[in-house]
């Protein structure tokens, strides 16, 4: 989970209700973000543990409010990212899950090794949202981007770390993390309930949510995204909350 004094960590929790945000006009979507990232965001195939037809986006969750493990406080929220060196940090900590929130849809198993994998299958430059999870108010809070890719998590190895893992070895890490850069914050905070809402409605239409991994996969603190999910969670941003 994330901690400012060691850069950043991410790791799933039970999500609540979420905050109605103020309207915002921008760009379309696709053209709004590669203008503030200066940079293309790549369309390659996804990994194999991400499925197939995927484009390389992510949704990544952190703690944005105080919350002690081991004796660590573990908040790290975007704005602490941004106000990090170069509005840049290590996302470390990936380890487990909590239990599905109230109401979960899905019961299904997640290996821990299912988000180190998708961490893994990052690539520079590829965009992610940075997610508020485990707290008052859950949901898209703003968008990020991968500059280093996956690297051996130094947590592992520290004694005094709530992310510890005597069975990881230096010479064969078991988890690994990336670096991630700050790009801007979402024109309005988009809230879980409103996430969710969109979701059960393309269940039935067959709109672009209609599999999100927040809601199918509630369990993994990294989540791939599909460039459709991806572009319809930007174009909120030009709506009024519902």
């Amino acid at each position: 989970m994330p901690r400012p004094r060691k850069r950043l960590a991410g790791a799933a929790g039970p999500d609540k209700k979420g905050p109605e945000g103020k309207r915002a006009k921008t760009e379309a979507p696709g053209e709004a973000l590669a203008k503030v990232e200066n940079s293309s965001l790549q369309k390659t195939s996804a990994s194999k543990d991400c499925g197939e037809n995927l484009s390389r986006y992510w949704l990544m969750k952190s703690e944005p409010e105080s919350r002690l493990e081991k004796g660590v406080d573990v908040k790290f929220s975007i704005e602490d990212l941004k106000a990090q060196p170069e509005q840049t940090a290590c996302w470390d900590g990936v380890r487990n899950y909590q239990s599905l929130p109230a109401g979960g849809e899905d019961s299904s198993v997640v290996s821990p090794e299912q988000a180190r994998n998708f961490l893994r299958a990052m690539k520079l430059e590829e965009a992610a949202f940075f997610y508020h999870s485990n707290c008052r108010e859950p949901g898209i809070a703003g968008l990020m981007k991968i500059v280093k890719e996956a690297y051996p998590d130094h947590t592992q190895f520290e004694k005094n770390s709530p992310h510890y893992d005597p069975s990881s070895k230096e010479d064969n890490p078991k988890w690994s993390m990336v670096d991630v850069q700050f790009v801007r914050m979402m024109k309005r905070f988009i809230p879980l309930a409103e996430l969710r809402t969109h979701h059960q409605a393309h269940r039935a239409t067959g709109g672009p949510l209609k599999n999100m991994a927040l809601f199918t996969r509630q369990r993994l603190s990294v989540q791939p995204l599909t460039r459709e999910e991806f572009d319809f969670i930007l174009s909120l941003e030009e709506e009024e909350p519902s």
